[in-house]
């Protein structure tokens, strides 16, 4: 039974630390945002990684222009989305432009 607590309390703690169940954070991919003027289209293009071993997709910033119709990208955001640890995660890119 005390090793069925120990795991329950390891897995207590684990859980407890910031983003290891879920955690999602877009950052910016641009060093002068201040002076960035964002647009009016928004294209986003995706990776998705499942158990740390199988990659689908494609987040190249040709694919978000593609996608959200820009011909000119003024600013670039890439988005982070982790699940337990990693086991499932997307990467977005983010492209805005006309």
């Amino acid at each position: 039974m005390s090793g069925l607590l120990k795991l329950l309390a390891a897995l207590l703690l684990a859980s407890s630390l910031s983003g290891c169940i879920y955690s999602k954070a877009i950052t910016p991919l641009d060093e002068n945002v201040e002076n960035t003027r964002i647009g009016t289209k928004t294209g986003r293009a995706s990776v998705h990684i499942v158990a740390w071993m199988v990659a689908w997709g494609d987040a190249g910033v040709e694919a978000a222009a593609r996608n959200g119709g820009l011909e000119v990208i003024n600013h670039l955001d890439t988005e982070r989305q982790i699940v337990l640890f990693g086991l499932y995660s997307r990467i977005t890119t983010i492209a805005y432009g006309e």
